[in-house]
């Protein structure tokens, strides 16, 4: 039998700015990194481009957290 012990626990700090825009302070990151959306997801969600300026979605950093 193994023993479940927990290995890493990540701390980050979300804060909502407005509209879609997130600011995400990861661990060893000196600057918090901002979310959005953009292209198709903001046109699926209703956000107006005009209006919100488009950034990476947090789908963006999964997918390219698992494929790195």
């Amino acid at each position: 039998m193994t023993e479940n012990n927990v290995v890493y626990t990540s701390n980050v700090k979300i804060e909502r700015i407005k509209g879609p825009l997130r600011n995400a302070w990861l661990p060893q990151e000196s600057e918090p990194v901002q979310f959005g959306v953009h292209s198709e997801v903001a046109e699926h969600y209703g956000v107006d481009p005009a209006i919100h300026e488009p950034h990476a979605t947090t789908l963006d950093y999964v997918v390219a957290a698992a494929g790195g």
